[in-house]
């Protein structure tokens, strides 16, 4: 029987550890599944700061997220996914009125691109890390998002496997805590 299906439906909570080794592995715990992830070139921090390249050491709701319908088929999920376009980005500039909000190109500041060829957001979830009370320079664009090959490490968000989000995206529901330990 598959470990995941002996859980609540809907979990309240996940837990990420750090992995033993390197400061950019982690453990996520979904329920009972133990899942490895990658997080911050930097590791962890309880003092993010904009480009330190930290996932932050807190307790971050999920928002809401995004897919790339030309790439995946909506998967079963009680999340809110809206469709990636080509001219989504993510604003990182600490001192526009938009920073840590979506955009949409052209946008003359700093920005991440939500549409990439790489993959990373084909599934992404946006985790409330400065969105709903920003400040500024304390860090944007913290998503719990797919992985590059070999778990290489995020710019500070936290990253599974393709196969992995799509085992526990049926599991998880606007409001669910991810908390960075």
């Amino acid at each position: 029987m598959n470990r995941i299906k002996s859980f609540e439906h809907c979990v309240k909570t996940i837990v990420v550890r750090p992995a033993p080794g390197r400061k950019s592995r982690a453990i996520v715990q979904v329920g009972p599944l133990r899942i490895p992830a990658a997080i911050g070139r930097s590791g962890r921090s309880a003092g993010k700061r904009e480009g330190d390249g930290a996932t932050p050491v807190a307790a971050m709701a999920i928002l809401s997220g995004y897919l790339r319908g030309d790439r995946l088929s909506r998967p079963k999920t009680p999340l809110p996914l809206r469709p990636i376009t080509k001219s989504m980005l993510w604003c990182d500039a600490p001192a526009h009125p938009s920073y840590n909000r979506p955009v949409r190109a052209p946008f003359p500041q700093s920005c991440e691109e939500m549409f990439r060829n790489d993959g990373l957001y084909d599934i992404c979830l946006v985790l409330d890390w400065n969105v709903l009370s920003r400040r500024r320079n304390r860090g944007s664009a913290i998503f719990f998002h797919l992985i590059r090959p070999g778990y290489e490490p995020t710019e500070g968000c936290i990253a599974v496997s393709r196969r992995d989000m799509l085992r526990i995206l049926p599991h998880l529901r606007r409001g669910t805590v991810v908390r960075v330990l």
